[in-house]
């Protein structure tokens, strides 16, 4: 077996840790590099540039791309003879109950974002192992980074993957799963986001995938990163989480913040400010990024305006839904020495308040 997967914690230099693999594999070895956010191929490009600039067999590209380089355009023709892919559709959606080609491509000739996965995985069987035996005489190895945004038929590829000759590498955080290659695709939903763990381990058990643990963080300062262990229970058996941040400021931790205070807060500290959505901090004249937004970024400090679901965590000690743990989880884990989250009530929490010295 030759397929691995490393669920790693956040600020644990996932993506460094793809571009050291790449760095160390032999001149001759063919790789390719999947990621599925753009601000994420740049950086990986960006580095194996840096660190792995010799190595001639490294592609890097989006997970759309590979879809569609690798899938749709040269093997359209065996399910749908004569035609072609034209290009690419983010956007757009084919009419409800259409079939056949048309479900596909739009009237251009370019292919849907959230039907490319399904024509992909239809093409692998269209083409009677052609388009399988293609990839394993490109590549040795395929590594996906971010590989939790991953969804829909997204997972029937995978599954094709991890049972070729190609070497499968991934990596991914669980806890981060707040993308989706396609968010409202009906294939596959009891494995979208956070649930992509039980895919995971499913074939684990089957002997075809080994999965391994990363657990430290240099961001995150140890009391921060504590935090952040508990947004999920106990049962999605998350181990716990190690901090290498040895940097201590005069304000370390997790703090409680009243609203009064949110200024005042705000001007000794400049954290970074988030929040859920564009609906959120209305109240507050303070530059916000969406949760969603923030991952992949570092900050100092941030400074949280909490949903009422993260609310009720807090003071009633509520389980979060999948979804809202990770959004949260993701904005707790930007930080590396502090995080102020708004609240008026502490509730059950143990967590102290933050005031200004009078």
């Amino acid at each position: 077996m030759a397929n691995y997967l490393t669920l790693a914690v956040a600020g644990s230099r996932k993506t460094q840790g793809v571009v050291d693999h790449c760095a160390a594999l032999p001149l001759a070895r063919r790789a390719l590099v999947v990621t599925f956010t753009q601000t994420n191929q740049e950086e990986l490009r960006h580095r194996i540039e840096m660190y792995a600039g010799d190595h001639q067999g490294i592609e890097v590209m989006g997970w759309y791309t590979f879809l569609l380089r690798h899938f749709a355009k040269p093997f359209l023709p065996f399910k749908h003879p004569g035609k072609r892919v034209l290009g690419f559709d983010f956007e757009g959606r084919p009419p409800m109950m259409v079939k056949g080609l048309k479900r596909f491509l739009n009237s251009n000739g370019a292919a849907y974002a959230c039907e490319l996965g399904r024509l992909a995985f239809e093409l692998i069987e269209e083409s009677r192992g052609a388009l399988l035996h293609r990839l394993e005489c490109l590549y040795d190895e395929i590594l996906v980074d971010e590989v939790q945004d991953l969804s829909s038929y997204d997972w029937e590829i995978l599954d094709v993957l991890l049972h070729s000759s190609i070497d499968i590498r991934m990596v991914g955080d669980i806890r981060q799963s707040v993308l989706a290659t396609n968010p409202r695709g009906s294939k596959n939903r009891k494995y979208a986001y956070t649930d992509a763990i039980h895919w995971f381990r499913a074939r684990e058990k089957k002997g075809i995938l080994e999965i391994s643990e990363r657990v430290l963080t240099w961001r995150c300062h140890p009391s921060v990163a504590a935090f952040s262990d508990t947004i999920f229970d106990a049962s999605w058996l998350f181990p716990a989480t190690e901090s290498l941040n040895e940097t201590r400021t005069e304000h370390d931790g997790v703090f409680l913040l009243q609203k009064k205070h949110v200024g005042s807060y705000a001007a000794q500290f400049r954290p970074q400010c988030l929040r859920n959505a564009a609906s959120s901090g209305k109240d507050y004249d303070l530059d916000f990024l969406n949760f969603k937004v923030s991952k992949g970024a570092t900050y100092e400090r941030v400074l949280i305006v909490p949903t009422a679901p993260i609310l009720n965590f807090l003071q009633k000690g509520v389980s979060l839904e999948p979804g809202p743990a990770s959004a949260f989880y993701v904005a707790v884990t930007r930080a590396q020495q502090s995080v102020a989250i708004v609240a008026e009530k502490a509730g059950i929490s143990g967590l102290p308040y933050w005031c200004p010295v009078e």
